[in-house]
């Protein structure tokens, strides 16, 4: 058994206040880091429930109580670093949740070292 799981995704303080505005609002919530075009590779924050996680989508862990996904070909991209998800003023080109309080949620990464390469909490494919 592996001690002290290192996690793949985390989120900040300034981040979490809008997620419990959000959820405050909506209920339930869920993540999912995009990978560009029209949206700019950013996360997005949905209702739980009303985005349809795909057969290859990834289950990277979750964040203060939302699981958190990223497609499969964006995850083979970025599967060496710890993403942060934290949050800016301005409007974001999406359909996130977050668009109308005038912010946008965005990520902030960092590579993992080899010794949390080996602790790193497992994956799921797919939807729950």
């Amino acid at each position: 058994m592996i001690m002290d799981r290192v996690k793949r995704v985390l989120v900040t303080d300034e981040a979490k206040k809008v997620i419990d505005r959000l959820r405050e609002k909506h209920g339930e919530l869920m993540f999912f880091q995009s990978g560009g075009c029209c949206d700019g590779s950013a996360p997005m924050c949905y209702k739980r429930g009303t985005f349809r996680i795909g057969t290859s989508d990834v289950k990277l862990g979750e964040i203060h109580g939302c699981p958190f996904y990223i497609s499969g070909p964006q995850f083979e991209y970025w599967k060496h670093t710890q993403l942060t998800v934290d949050v800016t003023e301005g409007r974001g080109a999406s359909f996130s949740l977050e668009i109308p309080l005038g912010v946008r949620f965005l990520i902030r990464s960092r590579p993992f070292t080899r010794d949390e390469a080996t602790r790193l909490e497992p994956i799921k494919i797919g939807e729950e």
